[in-house]
């Protein structure tokens, strides 16, 4: 590889990539002399890379972070993938974080080739970030604390508001930052309590990593999916529905699809009974809702009254806007 440019942008892609390479396998990729790769390396700090050499049989070249942030190369797809990111990130619930998403999308597009611009301007065209509600938004320097911490495996000390507005100091050894619905969320493992936690961003403060390395905790379920299905479902008290649904077998199992877990469904002449699987009184209801036909539910009475409530509010609903109407 002989044109001086080409070389130094094959060597900087080689370089991006998160591993050690040693001077002799950079040379041969590029087809030039050891020499030649220590000279391009120079050039590649000159104008603001930083690239950490260890010497040694185990020694070699490593691009590592600096002061300030030097252009990027990105291939087709982490282009794409980067700049329809940028252009959803609205309702992701940080602070600052919209403005800071347009400029640097405007920065990309300013650089990406006409096709792939073409196919970005498409996707984000198409795309339309929303939320049901406003959310309580976290500061970025929160978000990285917890991330670091998290990443680094290094207990945290910070105070928290619980949802009664009380205040706690806890001290934590973190595991994951997870965004869900809007909020943001730490699950961690208090030290004090001795048990895992999940703690929303938004309600901590006084953030701090304590230096202090974590232990190895292994979580109470398969995943950290898993851990937090099951931590939610914890949280509400769950039933399982007995419901006759007048509606032919087929049809209900269509319109349950991928809902009916371990539930059952057994047909009765053109009706069919419903033993649900375990869930809130909400998720049933609106199950039931959902299949615009008629059903009499035989239990749980917990069911049965959320049902009812809801009928009543439909009812004073339909009324009021009765009264409008006749009043207008």
């Amino acid at each position: 590889m002989t044109d001086p440019a080409t070389r130094l942008l094959s060597l900087l892609s080689l370089l991006q990539t998160p591993r050690l390479w040693p001077g002799s396998e950079l040379a041969d990729r590029l087809g030039v002399s050891g020499r030649t790769v220590r000279r391009d390396i120079d050039r590649l700090r000159e104008i603001g890379y930083f690239v950490e050499a260890t010497a040694g049989g185990q020694g070699g070249y490593r691009l590592t972070g600096g002061s300030a942030m030097p252009p990027l190369l990105l291939d087709d797809a982490e282009a794409v993938a980067i700049a329809v990111g940028l252009g959803t990130i609205a309702g992701q619930a940080v602070a600052g974080v919209d403005e800071a998403a347009v400029r640097a999308a405007t920065k990309l597009a300013q650089v990406l080739p006409p096709r792939l611009r073409r196919r970005v301007t498409t996707l984000t065209a198409a795309t339309l970030p929303f939320s049901l509600a406003a959310r309580p938004v976290v500061s970025p320097d929160n978000l990285i604390t917890v991330a670091s911490a998290s990443a680094n495996r290094e207990r945290m000390r910070f105070r928290y508001r619980g949802h009664d507005g009380a205040e706690s100091a806890r001290h934590t050894e973190p595991l994951r930052l997870v965004a869900n619905g809007g909020r943001w969320y730490l699950l961690a493992f208090d030290i004090d309590r001795d048990d895992w936690r999940t703690f929303r961003l938004d309600r901590m403060a006084d953030l701090r990593a304590t230096g202090a390395r974590a232990h190895h905790r292994t979580l109470p379920e398969a995943s950290v999916a898993d851990f937090l299905r099951t931590q939610a479902m914890s949280m509400a008290p769950t039933f399982r529905a007995d419901v006759t649904i007048h509606a032919p077998l087929r049809h209900v199992t269509t319109q349950l699809g991928d809902h009916l877990g371990d539930g059952t469904l057994t047909e009765s002449g053109d009706s069919c009974r419903w033993h649900s699987h375990l869930d809130t009184t909400e998720w049933l209801a609106t199950r039931l809702l959902s299949l615009n036909t008629d059903f009499q539910v035989h239990g749980p009475p917990e069911l049965v009254a959320h049902l009812d409530a809801i009928a009543r509010r439909i009812t004073r609903s339909d009324r009021l806007t009765r009264g409008g109407e006749q009043s207008g």
